[in-house]
């Protein structure tokens, strides 16, 4: 069964079991922590809940819903829409902690009322869209606020002063080495969803490309094969490295992916799971779009393009069609990929999930890390916006990245999902997989 829906009970139980897992993610945080912003890119923890809340509430304000609820700092919430009214610049989010965290918790409480009770009326296809729009948000929010919780708690040397999961489940073991690289024969392909249930708008309209015959990495790049590359000079050689990324990269004394440390010799991190020994095994992960890029020309290869990286999750050259995830139609389960719901919290190691792979026996394309394409955010020709300035206006100086990560909640994530976000960032859960022309 595919995961989306526009039946009413299945919307109403997507938005209850999303709001009691961004709960669950927050209730482990010390009122001290909830409200630091340790990034300007980030946000602080009670800012997320409390913008998913007032998300929801513009949505009812659309709809004609008289909902006016006596809570303080609302005004502080807007994150871009200029049609809403005044932004509070994102770097400042941290130094106006309102609403204060009892008032963002009895906000939730008045919103899930107001929300629940629309869902007991019959509904048009254009008000479901927006609920299910708004549930997909906060999944949106539950991975930022993870992002921003690994990257908070490593301010803090003492390994045991880190953000405690209330759920943490055991990695599954790799079962089969997984090498190389499969070809792809070229030819038109049609790019984008082409599903029944829900997707954003930028996955749409679903448009014919032409490929040429190309090569891609069965799994994905690995801690170890990176190491090789440090330890090859590569952030030294200014040829592996696109002009910005040079300059970035010089500019920000970087020489390793975001967290890691060299601890006599070692490389070492703190991250969701602790303070621990880089895993060769496990993908590379916390990497720009420009590192990606100088490892891929260090390797003799090349980033995929998006249109190259969803044919080689989606397509079914047996049946001629494609395919919703990698390995079929039916929702992820953790025999399939790591995603939120594993709370594994870290990535897994590579070539593990056989039942995950694709027709083409490309391993973890959904979960683990998001990867990184060479491909320029842009709306598909025939793009209509569902939603003003939701991903519209954001079609400039982006990278698009697939697949999704450990972090991202199952209900989220599909082969046609775009991600986006600008070379230089590193604070996602981002890594890579390789290409080449055939």
């Amino acid at each position: 069964m595919q995961i989306y829906t526009h039946d009413i009970d299945e919307i109403k139980k997507e938005f209850i079991e999303t709001r009691r897992l961004t709960l669950e993610l927050f209730k482990p945080l010390n009122i001290e922590d909830a409200v630091m912003q340790s990034d300007d890119f980030g946000s602080p923890p009670n800012w997320h809940l409390a913008h998913t809340n007032w998300f929801y509430h513009k949505i009812l304000e659309e709809l004609g819903t008289n909902f006016k609820p006596n809570i303080k700092g609302i005004q502080y919430l807007n994150s871009y829409y200029q049609r809403f009214g005044y932004i509070l610049p994102k770097p400042l989010r941290g130094r106006y902690p309102r609403p204060l965290v009892r008032d963002t918790l009895r906000y939730r409480r008045l919103v899930d009322k107001q929300i629940l009770a629309l869902l007991e009326k019959p509904l048009d296809a254009d008000t479901k869209y927006k609920i299910m729009l708004a549930n997909q948000h906060e999944m949106q929010h539950q991975e930022l606020m993870i992002y921003d919780l690994q990257h908070y708690f490593n301010r803090f040397p003492d390994a045991d002063d880190n953000y405690k999961p209330r759920v943490i489940k055991k990695a599954k073991k790799v079962k089969e080495k997984v090498e190389g690289m499969v070809e792809i024969e070229g030819g038109l392909y049609d790019l984008g969803f082409n599903g029944k249930g829900f997707c954003y708008d930028n996955e749409l309209p679903e448009h014919k490309v032409y490929l040429y015959p190309y090569k891609i990495d069965k799994r994905l790049v690995t801690n170890g094969e990176f190491i090789k590359f440090i330890e090859d000079g590569g952030y030294k050689d200014p040829a592996l490295w696109l002009d910005d990324g040079w300059h970035f990269i010089k500019e920000n004394n970087i020489e390793a992916p975001l967290y890691w440390k060299n601890i006599d010799g070692k490389w070492m991190k703190k991250d969701l799971t602790g303070f621990r020994e880089i895993d060769k095994d496990e993908p590379v992960v916390n990497v720009s779009y420009y590192e990606a890029d100088a490892y891929a020309r260090w390797a003799g290869k090349r980033l995929p393009t998006e249109a190259e990286w969803e044919k080689a999750a989606s397509w079914d050259e047996e049946n001629q069609k494609k395919r919703l995830y990698p390995w079929g139609d039916e929702e992820p389960t953790d025999e399939h990929a790591n995603l939120l719901e594993s709370f594994l919290w870290k990535p897994s190691k590579a070539g593990v999930y056989p039942k995950g792979k694709s027709y083409y026996d490309c391993y973890q394309m959904i979960g683990d890390v998001w990867e990184w394409t060479s491909s320029e955010y842009t709306l598909y020709p025939g793009f209509r916006s569902l939603f003003k300035e939701y991903n519209d206006k954001w079609a400039i100086n982006q990278k698009v990245l697939r697949g999704g990560s450990f972090a991202t909640p199952r209900r989220q994530i599909r082969n046609s999902y775009r991600n986006f976000f600008r070379a230089h960032d590193r604070i996602h859960f981002a890594g890579f997989r390789c290409a080449k022309d055939a």
